[in-house]
């Protein structure tokens, strides 16, 4: 960008600031398209006439179901590359009538970071220009752009020191812009908690176009973006992450067992032991068919992890011959593939591809008290149906259950043993089978996981436990409480109070952005 036009862009920004307008209610895409033109480089914006919109619109698209003759698409997608382009989209969107969606890594698994459920005329930021990682080995410290992907923040924070880590998820290729906004959980949480815990700054665009820092956005904003959802709040740009410590050498596992070798009196087992193992290890367990397969990390060498599981949990019967060592980093990408399977280290990891091959739907829900052994006789009975999928468990406990539930968003800390995430797929015309079995399965599962509210968990998005309303033009807080109770208990009044004090004409919003809640009151 043109030093002038930065200075023309500073003058309306800071003018803009002062004077918050609300979304005109009929959009100009055209004079929103000029004003972009004017204002970030052309090669950085695709309209919907630009021969390679296409491409670049399905470059992070992960579910083909999203990607239709009838899906609703940005009238445009913006590439930034710097913090001032992103200001430039909010103050021509603000000032035209075009929203703005953010995507980041395009995992959002209802697509609403690239696409609408309703008629809508939107614009969509891209981030994948913005991946910057910055490491301070000094203080254990990085800043790490919202367009990187968790591999890449993996593979760079620990290829200069094998012993660094931060706790996030396990596939590489999810964005950290989505994956920091709703939580974060993974294989490392019950050492060190989630990735918002172990955020310390952030700079953010907000919807009047002002960037921000931690600062600048006071303590209910930052708080609020670290863990609220993406979509609601603003733009976040970059994330100052606080490092962990983890040895040279961390080994894992990967056991089977069917229910001829005692599946279910082991997994029930589990639910017991999983939660309440040393900190340093951390089991998952996976569910398809008619076995279970046991996934281990632990932050330590074979010779200490056999006698500790013979000692608290025998039943698993692991032995030397199941274990693997490897650098922490290694097991990122075992914990995704297998190396073998999928090539060397760098492309498991750096790795940024779009596949289109597999349909899916996913839910998910929390588990308070453990499954007795009779009941999940008849939960593997699901995975006999036509048309079924899996399920994957992931423990908490251990440093989950030392953060209160208000300390961030995300609610579901003490008392919770683990957390369900259901996986169906398919490919092509599927049918019905695969989403009836789903629906189905769920509504089965009511009986044995959290209640009143059946809880969720806001990084595995799901439109059918509701969507907002929209009136006079702004997203009530009713419809909001429908779903955002589940996602997110008792923060959910908070999230939208904040969204009330920044966004309070729900410039920033799709179908499960928080509400603003001072609308709703005036």
């Amino acid at each position: 960008m043109s030093m002038l036009k930065r200075l023309a862009l500073a003058f309306l920004v800071s003018c803009f600031s002062f004077h918050l307008i609300s979304v005109p209610s009929l959009a100009n895409s055209d004079d929103f398209l000029q004003c972009l033109r004017e204002m970030v480089p052309g090669d950085l914006v695709y309209a919907q006439s630009s021969t390679n919109f296409t491409d670049v619109l399905v470059s992070s698209i992960k579910n083909p179901k999203f990607f239709t003759n009838t899906t609703v698409r940005p009238v445009c997608i913006v590439t930034p590359t710097n913090s001032w382009h992103v200001q430039a989209a909010v103050f021509c969107g603000r000032w035209h009538g075009v929203r703005l969606r953010v995507r980041s890594g395009g995992h959002d698994y209802e697509g609403l970071s690239y696409r609408s459920c309703r008629p809508e005329v939107f614009g969509v930021v891209d981030l994948v220009n913005l991946r910057s990682i910055s490491v301070n080995q000094g203080d254990s410290t990085a800043w790490v752009d919202s367009g990187a992907t968790i591999g890449e923040l993996y593979y760079h924070i620990a290829k200069n020191n094998s012993q660094v880590a931060f706790p996030a998820g396990e596939c590489p290729s999810i964005g950290v812009g989505g994956h920091f906004s709703g939580g974060g959980i993974g294989m490392l949480m019950r050492k060190y908690g989630l990735s918002v815990d172990k955020i310390v700054d952030a700079k953010l665009v907000t919807a009047n176009g002002d960037l921000l820092d931690r600062a600048g956005m006071g303590e209910d904003l930052f708080w609020a973006i670290r863990g609220g959802g993406g979509g609601s709040f603003g733009i976040v740009l970059s994330w100052k992450i606080q490092l962990v410590r983890v040895p040279p050498t961390v080994t894992v596992f990967s056991i089977p067992k069917t229910l001829e070798e005692g599946a279910i009196e082991i997994l029930t087992k589990w639910q017991y032991i999983g939660p309440s193992l040393p900190n340093d290890l951390s089991i998952r367990a996976k569910v398809q068919g008619q076995q279970a397969v046991f996934l281990a990390v632990y932050l330590g060498t074979c010779t200490s992890l056999v006698p500790m599981m013979d000692r608290l949990f025998p039943e698993l019967n692991m032995t030397t011959a199941d274990c693997r060592s490897m650098t922490w980093l290694e097991s990122t990408a075992l914990s995704y593939g297998s190396l073998a399977k999928t090539g060397t280290l760098e492309e498991v990891l750096l790795s940024r591809g779009s596949s289109l091959a597999y349909y899916t739907k996913i839910k998910s829900d929390y588990v308070d008290r453990p499954i007795a052994s009779c009941s999940w006789k008849n939960i593997f009975s699901w995975f006999k149906k036509d048309g079924s999928g899996y399920i994957m468990l992931e423990p908490q406990g251990g440093f989950m259950r030392s953060v209160s539930a208000a300390a961030t968003p995300y609610p579901h800390r003490k008392g919770v043993l683990y957390v369900i995430q259901y996986i169906t797929f398919w490919q092509g015309d599927g049918g019905t089978a695969p989403t009836t079995w789903l629906a189905n399965f769920y509504d089965f599962m009511g009986n044995y996981v959290s209640q009143n509210p059946r809880q969720a968990y806001v990084n595995f998005r799901d439109l059918d436990i509701g969507q907002n309303t929209v009136r006079n033009d702004v997203s009530t807080f009713e419809s909001g409480q429908v779903w955002g109770q589940r996602y997110f208990l008792s923060n959910y009044r908070r999230l939208a109070a904040v969204k009330a004090a920044v966004d309070p004409t729900d410039y920033f919003r799709n179908e499960q952005s928080i509400p603003p809640l001072r609308q709703q009151l005036e």
